[in-house]
């Protein structure tokens, strides 16, 4: 069983002579205790062309010391990384095996670098005896594993204790640097183990597959880069989703959605009898995952609607059979997910995707100026819009109607996302654009979310009908909804007025 531990530290350059200052003139610091030293024996692990390590990922086995096992890091921001712990075992487990498989793919993980230190403890504790820090000074000795290449060096390490004030650390590291101790220059052991033993340079995906820069300013510059960023974010992603991460698997949907629609989008730039493929492969993914992400924000609709009945007005187990309902649904919506990321399917998309950006199927048009590309582009996906929410807007309320907004819904999303895509070539423009297609979207989404909260209402009404329970808050709740609905399609024409006003197609253009 894998366990996490959100580890925030900063390291310090040291030599053999460096003598630590009295730590207890920082502010809050009352003690500090000597605690002994550890042996360690990490041996680090990646591919062979350092995948993990390109994306500041650390994997060890490590022996010694109170956490002996298998450690992942992940990197959060500068400073913060998680570290996730599995038990001391011979092979790498399952659990932090499926954490590293976006990245490196079917490529084995392997022995690389061992470091073996020597590390002396002391615990920096305030009045009341509450731990505030661990400060170590590690005596390094790196071995590299896949060729010839050893060093060694003394660093000292200051790692924030659970719930500890993070000033402690700016505290202590203004007593070291008034005595002479420097922020050091790697980010982590293994960083400056693989620099100071001659080890290549970890390799980014693009570096990896030797992809020529396309002509700065270009469509194909401008495209590639927002292909690359949604690729990236999918990839990071993927660990989050599996940790079950708040958040994580909207935003990995909305990553796959967002490289979809860019692959339609820019048809003229990127040649779609290669993209359209790649195209249907994201619209599974996010498929997948969307049982997850649907569930959830339907579960916390329906909360907030009982929650916002009187107490009286909730006849029969309402709330407990809500949550027996979001339990069951919550859970096959997660295996749903996980058996996605574990499958062959996504691995093969996510190289296929590398192989996009490594060879482009550039088309004409990518060769040409970016802002004209990219404004034409997001008026033809306006223009789209424009036709839908016509159409929609004709139909009397019904259901004809709610699956025409729905596509309108559709619509709505591509043009945002292609004015969100063009926010770095068309500046102001752009990002007007896509905030008046966002309000539409919104509105629309709401709509769709009633739609389908009002055919999760029947399906509870009826179970709890066959339960010889009451059905009168289900309808109830179905009546509210229903009206939701109605004063929502009559904002939806002035919505649409607004975001459609004179000028946001032309303001494009400029």
């Amino acid at each position: 069983m894998a366990e996490t531990k959100r580890e925030i530290e900063r390291k310090y350059e040291a030599g053999r002579d460096t003598v630590l200052p009295d730590l207890t003139r920082a502010a809050g610091v009352a003690a500090v205790s000597d605690e002994g030293v550890t042996e360690l024996d990490a041996v680090y692990y990646d591919t062979a062309d350092l995948r993990l390590a390109a994306d500041s990922l650390t994997l060890r086995r490590r022996t010694g010391g109170r956490d002996a096992g298998w450690h992942l890091k992940l990197p959060v921001a500068a400073g913060i990384r998680d570290e996730i712990r599995a038990p001391l075992s011979e092979t790498l487990p399952a659990s932090l095996a499926g954490l590293v498989r976006s990245r490196v793919r079917t490529e084995p993980v392997r022995p690389l670098v061992r470091l073996r230190s020597r590390r002396d403890v002391h615990l920096l504790t305030a009045k009341d005896g509450t731990v505030l820090a661990e400060l170590s000074v590690d005596t390094v000795h790196a071995e590299r594993l896949t060729g010839p290449g050893e060093a060694a060096w003394t660093e000292i390490e200051v790692e924030l204790a659970d719930d500890a004030d993070p000033a402690v650390l700016d505290a202590v590291e203004k007593r070291l640097r008034k005595a002479g101790i420097r922020p050091s220059d790697a980010p982590s052991k293994l960083a400056r183990a693989l620099t100071e033993t001659g080890a290549p340079d970890p390799a980014t995906a693009a570096e990896r597959s030797g992809a020529a820069e396309p002509a700065p300013g270009s469509a194909a510059a401008a495209v590639l880069a927002y292909v690359r960023e949604q690729r990236d974010t999918i990839v990071a992603l993927d660990p989050a989703v599996r940790r079950d991460l708040p958040d994580a698997v909207h935003r990995m949907r909305v990553a796959s959605r967002r490289l979809r629609s860019a692959l339609k989008t820019y048809r003229k730039v990127l040649d779609r009898t290669v993209t359209d493929p790649l195209g249907k492969e994201l619209k599974w993914l996010a498929g997948e995952l969307g049982a997850a992400r649907d569930e959830e924000v339907l579960a916390a609709r329906l909360a907030a609607r009982v929650d916002e009945l009187p107490e009286d007005l909730l006849l029969g187990p309402v709330r407990a059979r809500l949550r027996v309902r979001g339990a069951r649904r919550a859970e096959e919506a997660r295996r749903t997910a996980l058996a996605a990321l574990d499958s062959p399917r996504h691995l093969a998309l996510l190289d296929a995707l590398d192989a996009l950006l490594a060879d482009p199927p550039l088309r004409k048009a990518a060769a040409r100026a970016a802002d004209r590309v990219l404004a034409r582009a997001a008026r033809k996906d306006f223009d789209r819009l424009a036709e839908r929410m016509g159409r929609a807007l004709a139909l009397d309320p019904g259901h004809e109607r709610d699956l025409a907004l729905h596509e309108a819904r559709k619509a709505a999303k591509r043009a945002r996302y292609a004015g969100e895509a063009a926010e770095p070539t068309l500046g102001k423009p752009a990002k007007r654009f896509a905030k008046r297609m966002k309000s539409v979207q919104s509105l629309l989404g709401e709509h769709q979310d009633g739609v389908v909260t009002r055919a999760a209402l029947r399906e509870l009404a009826a179970q709890a009908d066959a339960a010889g329970e009451s059905a009168f808050t289900w309808g109830l709740l179905f009546g509210r909804e229903e009206a939701a609905a109605a004063g929502r399609e009559r904002e939806l024409p002035g919505v649409w007025e607004r975001a459609a006003a004179p000028g946001i197609r032309a303001a494009l253009s400029r």
